[in-house]
């Protein structure tokens, strides 16, 4: 069960995706191939106009071919359009899995609430207690940097924070502002830093509130990402924290084993979780300006905006060639990783 809904998570996100791509081309007449629902051998499919829909064997995504790195005399080729609609078409993908991602934050919100970061209660002689928080406070910026939810405070925490160093941290207290600085403690039985506060958990808010936190969580995953990838160039974290399909199907199995505990409502939403997570990253790592990449191709296009001609095909073609060989290397090192994880 585990696997079968991993599948079908990142199955759906990766549809998202060829389909933000497929859209767009479409829309800027550009000519699509095949579209097609899963890999591998072709199982049922139907030539419909230009385009060739088709349902494969392995239920892994899907794809949008459109031809990006072929020389076509067609006026409808993808490389015969302008700049801006070949940039509009490949940014598609990315642009869906966050705005799936938004979608799907509507509902979880809509149905859990928001986790807005106001205090339940302080621990006796606890940083927070001594430095004068008390139950009520609601907290509004960390580090001067204004935070929405409660999350943003643990993603401080578990991110940024160092040993040591004492956190600036704003609450807001009977409609007024104070600045105050805590000094975490680090607690063994949770073998993490902490301050002594408890949080309420999820309360509903209404239909606009539910609008903009929604905004707001595609946001804080994206910049959860981003923050990773910083982290990683920057060598705070190393290889050994990297992840790919294998140990995500292993994160989402133990997050569905721990929600089946409380009924089918935790695993929905938790699933729904999950994926919000995974289609935000997916829109985020696939910007980067990688060969292979969606990001990849924009930095070619982009170059191409700004030089008045396109660099040569052949030359893209190889490029994009290297890049995939390079993050197949990867992913297979990645996936020897998270297997010896499970295993070993």
């Amino acid at each position: 069960m585990n696997i079968i809904i991993a599948i079908l998570i990142f199955g759906i996100i990766i549809i998202v995706h060829e389909l933000g791509h497929f859209l767009i081309a479409k829309k800027n007449g550009i000519q699509v191939d095949e579209f097609c629902i899963g890999l591998g051998p072709t199982i049922i499919g139907k030539q419909v106009g230009d385009t060739f829909y088709s349902i494969k064997l392995l239920p892994f995504g899907g794809a949008c071919m459109m031809g990006e790195d072929e020389e076509r005399q067609e006026k409808n080729a993808f490389n015969n359009k302008s700049v801006w609609a070949r940039m509009a078409v490949i940014f598609g993908g990315p642009f869906f899995n966050f705005v799936f991602a938004f979608i799907l934050s509507l509902i979880m919100i809509g149905i859990s609430g928001v986790d807005i970061p106001k205090i339940y209660s302080v621990e006796k002689s606890s940083p927070a207690a001594q430095a004068g928080i008390k139950a009520g406070d609601i907290m509004t910026a960390v580090d001067h940097k204004k935070i929405h939810n409660y999350r943003e405070f643990s993603y401080y925490m578990f991110l940024d924070y160092k040993q040591g160093d004492k956190i600036p941290i704003t609450i807001e207290r009977n409609g007024r502002e104070i600045d105050i600085q805590v000094t975490p403690v680090y607690n063994q039985q949770e073998n993490k830093y902490m301050i002594g506060i408890t949080w309420p958990g999820y309360q509903k808010v209404g239909p606009l509130k539910t609008i903009g936190y929604s905004i707001r969580e595609v946001g804080l995953q994206v910049k959860f990402t981003v923050k990773s990838i910083k982290m990683l160039i920057g060598r705070q974290l190393g290889m050994k924290d990297l992840s790919g399909p294998v140990g995500i199907v292993k994160t989402v199995g133990d997050q569905y084993t721990q929600a089946s505990h409380y009924g089918f409502l935790a695993v929905f939403l938790t699933m729904i979780n999950m994926a919000i997570l995974i289609s935000s990253n997916l829109g985020v790592m696939n910007l980067l300006p990688l060969p292979a990449l969606d990001g990849g191709r924009l930095l070619f296009l982009i170059i191409e905006a700004v030089c008045g001609k396109p660099v040569p095909r052949n030359l893209e073609a190889a490029v994009h060639t290297a890049g995939l060989m390079i993050l197949m290397a990867l992913m297979i090192f990645v996936m020897y990783q998270d297997i010896t994880k499970i295993f070993l």
